[in-house]
């Protein structure tokens, strides 16, 4: 079961911890852009994309189960319960 970032940390550490999260992302996509420039092997190049791919992935899934989890940070103002959901529920899908 995951937790919210932000129900452990203040916002402005949350923030902080994703953005870091980004930068290590960043910083191995320009290592697979050298890789790939230096004609390294595709199947090193590959594994070192999959690792990207799954680190950027897991700081997404992070932000929509806070949202999921703590309404407080993702309902539109007036926005009702189901509407929410099925907000959520798009998003979600959209990126599945």
């Amino acid at each position: 079961m995951s937790e919210c970032a932000l129900m452990d940390k203040s916002a402005d550490e949350a923030r902080r911890a994703l953005v870091l999260r980004l930068k290590r992302v960043e910083g191995q996509l320009r290592g697979i852009q050298s890789m790939i420039e230096s004609g390294a092997d595709c199947e090193e190049i590959a594994l070192q994309m999959s690792a990207s791919r799954k680190a950027l992935d897991k700081a997404f899934f992070e932000m929509v189960a806070c949202a999921i989890e703590h309404p407080q940070f993702s309902t539109a103002k007036g926005e009702k319960t189901n509407q929410r959901v099925q907000r959520m529920a798009r998003t979600l899908a959209k990126f599945a």
